[in-house]
């Protein structure tokens, strides 16, 4: 009875001990340094920048993305901005608020993005808003101009139909980012799950107050 226990405990410190081992990540023993360009000094690396080495970096895919965004976003500005002059509905210019102050702060991070990426806003083949039309659930002029020159019922209407069809673009967007093998870098990555998530609630919202509105 005596050795059965002490066997089954030696057995037990045993588990324990290699189960601490295989948990524990040796620390850095000093500190890492970046061997510098030729006839350049090398430069020690905080903890920070050490830990990210090794980790996904951006691609272009990931920076077209980003550009793309630049005027997929700002067309929803512009959409949200017919809001206020053309509609008392109250649901309608909450939701257009909230729409447009979270777009302006993404905007925001699509630039600061690209620039601590040292990426211009836009390539020298894409010039905006005349090719914005291309991208998925972006307004064609046409359309802009109809929802422009709406107002009342029929304005809340098209603007609930427009947005809901440049959310799902934005959806197809971050799909399409994903399938071309972009979005591994852990900051865009984390933008392109947020537009997911946040415009798919938005979606629901919408179609919700769409079909109250047809009733």
């Amino acid at each position: 009875m005596g050795r059965s226990w002490r066997l089954g405990t030696m057995v037990v410190l045993a588990l324990g001990l290699t189960a601490c081992t295989a948990e524990a990540d040796p620390a850095p023993s000093g500190p890492v340094v970046q061997l510098g360009a030729p006839g350049q000094p090398n430069r020690t690396l905080s903890p920070e920048e050490a830990g990210q080495l090794g980790a996904p970096t951006f691609v272009e895919e990931d920076v077209t993305f980003m550009r793309d965004m630049i005027d997929h976003h700002s067309q929803a500005i512009v959409m949200t901005g017919f809001v206020d002059a053309r509609t008392d509905d109250r649901d309608i210019r909450l939701l257009a608020e909230r729409m447009q102050i979270s777009q302006e702060g993404e905007l925001d991070l699509i630039v600061q993005w690209l620039q601590d990426r040292v990426q211009p806003l836009r390539d020298g083949d894409h010039d905006g808003h005349a090719e914005g039309h291309e991208m998925p659930g972006m307004l064609t002029e046409q359309q802009l101009a109809r929802l422009e020159a709406a107002d009342g019922s029929t304005f809340d209407r098209l603007f609930l139909e427009s947005m809901i069809q440049h959310h799902q673009g934005a959806l197809q967007m971050v799909d399409e980012l994903y399938a071309s093998g972009g979005g591994q870098e852990s900051a865009i990555d984390q933008f392109a799950r947020h537009v997911e998530s946040d415009q798919g609630i938005e979606i629901a919202r919408m179609q919700e107050m769409l079909a109250e509105r047809a009733s």
